[in-house]
């Protein structure tokens, strides 16, 4: 009975190190749910899925939070008119010194696209975004969503 007993509180134990480990891993990696703002307002406006495959990092828009488009009419090519949910807005970013860099960044709010680097910041709890174009560059600071 003893035995027993240890062997439900070690599993017990054991499934919550389990489910520890992905909230600790989640810190060091841009994988995740991402809230993003609205640059000119500061409003929350989509979460963001970033996800890894072959090596690279894409983000996809999963959720709109606002009342603003819910398609993209000043896209170009297949993204144009085409909703928001499930539109690839971050592509090809590969690890580069703390961040990850060489991507491609989708605005939909003007269907522009630029180059994209991010990187972790505040312990993994904030991904500061930045695309540049030229000269130019902006960063933007998103949140992870828990």
């Amino acid at each position: 009975m003893t035995f027993r007993l240890l062997g439900y509180f070690g599993a017990a134990a054991l499934l919550a190190v389990i489910f520890a480990i992905p909230a600790s891993a989640d810190a060091s990696s841009p994988i995740g749910k991402w809230r993003t703002f609205d640059p000119d307002t500061g409003a929350p406006k989509t979460v963001v899925e970033i996800t890894e495959a072959g090596g690279s990092l894409t983000g996809t828009i999963v959720e709109l939070l606002d009342n603003g488009e819910t398609t993209c009419p000043k896209c170009d090519g297949a993204r144009k008119n085409q909703p928001l949910v499930g539109m690839v807005i971050l592509w090809d970013l590969t690890p580069k010194g703390s961040g990850w860099s060489g991507g491609t960044i989708l605005r939909p709010a003007n269907g522009k696209t630029a180059n994209a680097s991010i990187e972790l910041a505040d312990g993994g709890s904030k991904l500061d975004v930045t695309g540049s174009r030229g000269i130019g560059s902006r960063t933007q600071t998103w949140e992870r969503v828990e």
